[in-house]
């Protein structure tokens, strides 16, 4: 922290008032004192001591808890303190800036002067990170736009599912009706989706259910759906749990491993969805990028506190996300 507190000081909108400042304060200590080289020596100190000591003692003063908080004024002052230790080893006469009247004025600017800037560099910090965690976001909304029908919905699911309605058109209209009609609430909804933000997390099952449902329709025989959502108020980035959806179905049924996809959510303090599909758990494959875009899109929105496994159990891999209530 005090290597940052220093770098922001330097920075021109803050080191251009500093010197404004401190100029002609050394320079009335130097024309109103007695002893000149003490006097000099007592605004190096004091001047110093400010840049090196007071606003970084009020950001880490304010990142602790009482009593300590209140420690603030003692260990900004401590250049005071050490420009009246020089000023007795010496024996030299009261200085400009150690006197009465103008030590006392000196005292209270170096606080507010501490506290302000100690606070205008919190905020500053702030602003930037939060600007940086906007960027970031906007970023990956963009991407979500640009990969909502190929990374997080597998255009071969799309190609796999159209045939299947080309065939069912003469063998069974009203299935196919029905899958085109599935298949356009899909779209239609991703659409929705990657124009917002956040969504609620059961708009997410939702999809998940659907896109489910399209995979079994093209094989009832080998997808079987377990899903378990309770009433939730919760919201998600959109499209959050399609590409372990997708995961799901491709390194389970799809491969020929027999059992149910499980979709559970579980809604407490922390929000928790599981995913389950037969098959053991592979590790992450070479190149792919969907559990990397889940995990960066939990961090843009709820930083660590947000996270996701994956592992296996019993014969079969379980995804798990975890992320904040609130």
């Amino acid at each position: 922290m005090w290597a940052s507190t220093l770098r922001e000081l330097l920075r021109p909108q803050r080191l251009i008032p500093i010197v404004a400042l401190a100029v002609p304060l050394a320079a009335a200590q130097h024309g109103f004192s007695v002893n000149k080289g003490v006097s000099n020596a007592i605004s190096a100190v004091l001047l110093g001591g400010f840049v090196l000591v007071g606003p970084w003692s009020w950001r880490w003063a304010s990142r602790q808890s009482p009593p300590l908080r209140w420690l603030w004024p003692l260990i900004a002052l401590l250049p005071f303190a050490l420009a009246f230790a020089m000023s007795e080893l010496t024996e030299a006469m009261p200085s400009f800036l150690l006197s009465t009247m103008s030590g006392g004025l000196a005292a209270s600017l170096f606080l507010v002067g501490s506290w302000g800037l100690g606070r205008d560099i919190d905020l500053d910090l702030g602003l930037r990170e939060a600007t940086a965690r906007a960027e970031a976001m906007e970023r990956a909304a963009s991407s979500a736009r640009l990969l909502a029908l190929d990374a997080h919905l597998d255009p071969h699911f799309l190609f796999n599912t159209l045939n299947a309605i080309a065939e069912w058109c003469t063998v069974d209209p009203e299935r196919a009706e029905q899958a085109i009609l599935d298949l356009a609430g899909v779209l239609r909804t991703i659409q929705q989706g990657v124009s917002q933000p956040r969504w609620p997390l059961t708009e997410e099952v939702a999809l998940a259910r659907r896109v489910l449902e399209l995979h079994r329709a093209r094989d009832p025989e080998r997808f079987d759906l377990d899903l378990v959502i309770p009433a939730t108020t919760a919201t998600v980035p959109p499209l959050l749990l399609l590409p372990l959806v997708e995961n799901a179905i491709t390194h389970g049924p799809a491969t020929g491993a027999r059992g149910p996809v499980r979709l559970h959510v579980h809604d407490a303090d922390l929000v928790e969805v599981e995913i389950r599909n037969p098959g053991g758990y592979a590790g992450p494959r070479e190149g792919g990028t969907g559990l990397q875009s889940v995990r960066d899109r939990l961090a843009l929105t709820w930083g660590d506190a947000a996270s996701l496994s994956i592992t296996e159990e019993d014969g079969e891999t379980v995804a798990l996300l975890r992320w904040p209530r609130a």
